[in-house]
């Protein structure tokens, strides 16, 4: 009788092992872009979604969590189940800069795992057309000859844009005052308008102004030239050796995901990296494919995390 009971329970059981053990995935994912809809992060994850969703044969929504930065959707998905049904489209500020500007309730270190490298993206310093320097050595010049009294505006302290600028001055030795805004729509109004006089932006952001005469493009913070704007130098070929700044995009999950999920998300993700149309889209949205292995890309956010502490670090800036 216990033999039999023994049998019958193990047979009973079989369906709750077998549910515990389904397929992975069994419904619909969530992707948490921790910025507002329209911005190059909530574009690419849209893109992202669009394509996982077939691959997976599951839906992947789009979920915008605003706030601190990136913090507020980087903190959501660090609290979320390991279980590869809540990813993050991850970038520059909330896993390379905030570690070093903000109190964090978490560690994007320890507590996330990189599944794929997206793209990256240059960012293009532009100014008022009034503003009378033609390249980056004049306007440098301008603000040597009159320290602190030309202004540039950015999407916030501690921004991307406020350390492409800060790390500008730092190896050039200028005197440009900073203005932040609440993002990068109304520090260009203000740009456009010739209330600042220059200012960072992403490529996907700024590329319509520059080709509408609205604002002029100086250099482009990459190491490379940018195809949309192959005629603008990069800051190092004009004249500050060893400048880069650059924005990144990728897929990230909590720490804890089992590895086959992260494997098949990084297949996926590399998969639609190498179809022609994809890329192509990326392209004319201003960011550029760079798919690399896990590894590479853990290697990638390390190394940027690294050079904006230092920034951060020697310009003394903090968020009040």
């Amino acid at each position: 009788m216990t033999t039999r009971r023994a049998a019958l329970a193990g047979l009973f059981a079989f369906p709750a092992i077998a549910s515990a053990q389904e397929a992975w995935p069994a419904r619909s994912l969530r992707l948490i872009s921790p910025f507002p809809p329209g911005g190059a992060a909530d574009v690419l994850a849209r893109n992202m979604a669009e394509e996982l969703t077939p691959a997976l044969r599951q839906s992947v929504v789009v979920e915008n969590r605003t706030g601190a930065g990136g913090s507020v959707g980087t903190e959501a998905v660090v609290r979320s189940a390991p279980d590869g049904y809540t990813l993050l489209m991850g970038s520059t500020g909330p896993l390379a800069i905030n570690p070093a500007l903000l109190r964090l309730a978490y560690d994007p270190a320890r507590d996330l795992v990189p599944i794929a490298m997206i793209s990256t993206v240059a960012s293009v310093l532009v100014v008022h057309p009034s503003v009378p320097a033609r390249n980056l050595g004049e306007l440098l010049a301008m603000a040597r000859a009159k320290p602190g009294e030309l202004n540039y505006g950015s999407s916030g302290t501690g921004s991307a844009q406020h350390l492409f600028m800060e790390l500008l001055k730092q190896m050039t030795g200028v005197d440009i005052t900073h203005v932040p805004y609440r993002g990068t729509g109304p520090a260009m109004v203000d740009t456009i308008g010739g209330r600042l006089a220059m200012m960072f932006d992403t490529m996907p952001t700024a590329l319509p102004h520059i080709q509408g005469g609205r604002v002029r493009a100086i250099a482009v913070t990459t190491a490379r030239r940018d195809p949309a704007l192959p005629d603008v130098p990069t800051i190092a070929e004009s004249g500050v050796a060893g400048y880069e700044g650059v924005g990144f995009y990728g897929l990230m999950a909590p720490a804890g995901t089992p590895a086959a999920i992260i494997d098949r998300l990084h297949r996926e993700v590399n998969a639609s990296l190498a179809r022609e149309a994809f890329r192509a889209r990326l392209v004319a949205q201003g960011t550029e494919p760079a798919p690399m292995t896990q590894e590479a890309f853990r290697d990638f956010i390390a190394t940027d995390r690294e050079r904006w502490a230092r920034v951060i670090r020697d310009g003394n800036i903090r968020v009040d």
